[in-house]
């Protein structure tokens, strides 16, 4: 019976461990690419400051995902979901032409 229980808890000790690392790395492949059709089609760019501004002349400097309505991670975090791009990652310091600004 203590060789069962052994076991059952060195399987649950590695199955979390995978699923955690899963999540990691899933989590990584969420984030849009700038190549993406629609993140081009939006000008997105993962840092604001390197926006064409010329190509996007909706740009006002201060502007990035982190003060967007539409950015949905948490205060602090480096990415969060963006439901315009189907729930990838989005960076905090990045900025798309569908930015709006939090009330």
């Amino acid at each position: 019976m203590k060789s069962s229980r052994r076991t059952f808890l060195a399987a649950g000790v590695g199955l979390a461990s995978s699923l955690a690392l899963t999540g990691q790395v899933f989590a990584e492949a969420a984030k849009v690419d700038e190549n993406d059709p629609t993140a081009q089609a939006l000008g997105y760019k993962h840092d604001a400051t390197l926006v064409d501004k010329a190509k996007q002349a909706k740009y006002v400097a201060g502007e990035h995902c982190g003060n967007c309505q539409l950015f949905q991670g948490k205060a602090g975090d480096e990415w969060g979901p963006c439901p315009i791009f189907a729930e990838k990652l989005v960076s905090e310091k990045g900025w798309c032409s569908a930015y709006t600004k939090k009330a």
